[in-house]
């Protein structure tokens, strides 16, 4: 126990003094400061909207922005400070631990570490797409893991920062599921993790932002704004009763599995969920909100 509680105190640790270093000194020769690309991808996707928007008469401060705001600080660094890169740690040590007996001594089933490191980013970024898109299918489909996902299906007007607004318990789901498939089971380089990552942000940020995008020929491929406003919508179709359209940057696996849905441009469509107008709407209420029983 000594030992978890020690690993759990130096990664707490650790990460408060990279956090701080990042915000400090926002160019540091070598590093990729996070916290800045977050605050710069913001701040261009918010312009695009100003400057092109889809839905005209949303204003620029429209309805919550002040609160997916602070979505997505709490979600990529005060969660992460307060608890989850701690806890990830010792939670990895312990399944090491565990797994020891039956021979897991570390490493992967399939190591990809040896190939250029074009094909392993090109790799990496299809795979973990497929993985979040089978995780976010589960999300709508799994009871409480939909009660958690609410949290993100609550936004009622559409902007770049809403790709933020999701419940600290699909960290724990999607990142869980990431470590086994892409960790245990292939081995890539930690540097492509971050590539990656940073590419699923800002893809993530334009398929939520207030813009009129498809790609033309690409929205096969590319998941865009005018195809994750259905995913939104308040009203299902009766052929998909559980939602539609739930890629995460790549728009494939939709058409490949027949979720794909755009009946007509939903520039004006209703988001939400049934009975949203009684969804909490205080960020405190919406953490608790998945525990409790409805009403």
């Amino acid at each position: 126990m000594n030992e978890y509680i020690e690993l759990f105190s130096k990664t707490y640790t650790n990460y408060a003094n990279y956090l701080w270093k990042t915000i400090k000194t926002p160019f540091t020769e070598g590093d990729f400061n996070f916290f800045y690309f977050v605050i710069i991808i913001s701040l261009v996707v918010w312009g695009l909207e100003l400057l092109a928007p889809w839905r005209k008469e949303q204003k620029a401060f429209r309805k919550d922005f002040w609160l997916d705001g602070f979505y997505m600080f709490f979600n990529f660094f005060i969660f992460n400070l307060l608890l989850y890169i701690a806890l990830s740690s010792v939670t990895v040590e312990f399944l090491n631990n565990l797994l020891a007996p039956l021979g897991y001594e570390g490493g992967h089933l399939i190591d990809l570490s040896n190939l250029h490191w074009g094909l392993q980013l090109f790799l990496f970024f299809i795979i973990a797409d497929f993985v979040q898109w089978c995780v976010h299918v589960m999300l709508h489909h799994v009871p409480f893991l939909w009660k958690i996902h609410k949290v993100h299906h609550s936004v009622k007007e559409m902007g770049f920062a809403a790709h933020m607004r999701y419940h600290f318990g699909e960290t724990f789901v999607y990142n869980s599921i990431k470590y086994i498939s892409l960790s245990m089971i292939f081995g890539f380089q930690l540097e492509l993790a971050f590539i990656v990552y940073a590419s699923a942000v800002a893809i993530g940020h334009l398929n939520h932002a207030n813009l009129g995008w498809d790609y033309g020929p690409l929205k096969y491929i590319f998941n865009n704004p005018k195809m994750h406003i259905w995913h939104h919508a308040k009203e299902l179709p009766k052929e998909h009763p559980y939602g539609m359209n739930y890629g995460i940057s790549l728009s494939i696996w939709d058409y490949i599995f027949r979720t794909n849905y755009i009946p007509y441009d939903g520039r004006d469509i209703e988001i939400g969920f049934n009975d949203d107008e009684k969804y909490p709407k205080g960020f405190f209420q919406q953490l608790i909100a998945p525990f409790q029983k409805e009403k």
